[in-house]
């Protein structure tokens, strides 16, 4: 059932359009004698088609179409303008304001159904338009979310595998993953970049893939020139993520590069200073350190909270962003609640 909105400020013509409307078939009209009381309908309802006369008072159809044409979901409806000056002048204006077209008084039955049913059938393809673009929207989403998906398992099973060769635990991403979007947050960036960082900080170590164990897994300190070559492992990770259209994998790339960088310039690999260090690698270092203190290692106790805590206070400025740092201070009892959810698997008895 089409709806169609009169409005004219005469009864008479009221009555006759009301009435050819009522011809077109399934049809239902609803007729305004005010075209303030028009407008408001309109304003709440979302006709087929619209007739407007042109001379009304208060508000003449050239104002009603200007008023109409602002609201949501009302730029594209059709409206047929019904008046008895013949002046091009007064046209003009109405298209400029958005009328879509014109009949003029008296009005021709034969002409009135055709124009009529002409913009009813306009306004049906618009809108099978309108649900077909949604449509697609829908299934592009989902397609898109698909994609994600896998993107995001191709991300972990990559994480996975430098793990595998790192003492450092599964766990450890988790924690430092989400507290770095913690920092992030607290830095005030944009919900979509909190849920970037987040996805793509666990990235930050896979350049050491390219290590060698007798290195990477060395228990005691590494000499000069093992140090040389686990400080490469920055790099690696750049190249191995380098060069991607996603969005995710490009941050880990700058993540893995610059989560060494020391605030101060003295890190690696570039040793860049300050702001010149890439925002997302200077919150992740401070996510990475930090839980690298508290978490026991092989070669090491875990620290107590409160002692990490001052060790983040006194670096910052010299290994960290001051900034970052006073984020995530300001934020200790949501650090804890992620420790808590987070937590490595105890070691099996033997």
């Amino acid at each position: 059932m089409n709806v169609v909105a009169i409005i004219d400020d005469s009864d008479i013509n009221l009555a006759l359009l009301k009435a050819l409307v009522g011809k077109l078939g399934g049809c239902q009209a609803h007729a305004f004698a005010e075209s303030s009381a028009g407008f408001a309908w309109c304003a709440e309802n979302l006709p087929d088609l619209i007739i407007v006369d042109y001379m009304m008072p208060v508000m003449d159809g050239i104002e009603f179409i200007s008023r109409l044409r602002r609201l949501p979901e009302r730029s594209e409806l059709p409206v047929l303008m019904i008046t008895a000056n013949d002046d091009r002048e007064v046209r003009y204006r109405a298209l400029e304001v958005g009328a879509t077209d014109f009949l003029t008084k008296p009005v021709d039955r034969m002409e009135f159904a055709a124009r009529a049913r002409n913009l009813l059938a306009l306004n049906t393809t618009r809108k099978h338009l309108a649900d077909r673009a949604a449509w697609l929207a829908e299934e592009v989403a989902k397609a898109t979310a698909v994609i994600h998906e896998r993107e995001q398992e191709l991300l972990f099973r990559m994480s996975r595998a430098a793990e595998f060769r790192d003492p450092e635990t599964g766990a450890h991403i988790q924690r430092m993953a989400h507290f770095s979007r913690l920092i992030a947050a607290g830095m005030g960036l944009a919900a979509d970049a909190q849920q970037l960082i987040l996805q793509a900080a666990p990235m930050h170590d896979v350049g050491k893939i390219g290590i060698p164990d007798a290195i990477l897994l060395k228990p005691g300190r590494l000499t000069p020139e093992e140090f040389a070559i686990m400080r490469g492992h920055a790099r690696l990770g750049f190249e191995l993520l380098a060069g991607s259209q996603s969005k995710v994998l490009q941050a880990a790339a700058s993540i893995a590069l610059a989560h060494h960088e020391r605030f101060d310039g003295s890190g690696y690999p570039a040793g860049l200073a300050g702001s010149a260090i890439p925002l997302d690698g200077r919150i992740v270092a401070v996510a990475d350190v930090f839980d690298a203190l508290v978490s026991e290692r092989p070669y090491k106790r875990a620290w107590e909270l409160e002692r990490a805590f001052a060790y983040l206070e006194t670096n910052a400025g010299a290994h960290f962003d001051p900034e970052c740092v006073k984020v995530f201070l300001a934020r200790k009892d949501e650090v804890v609640a992620i420790r808590l959810r987070f937590q490595d698997e105890a070691p099996e008895d033997f």
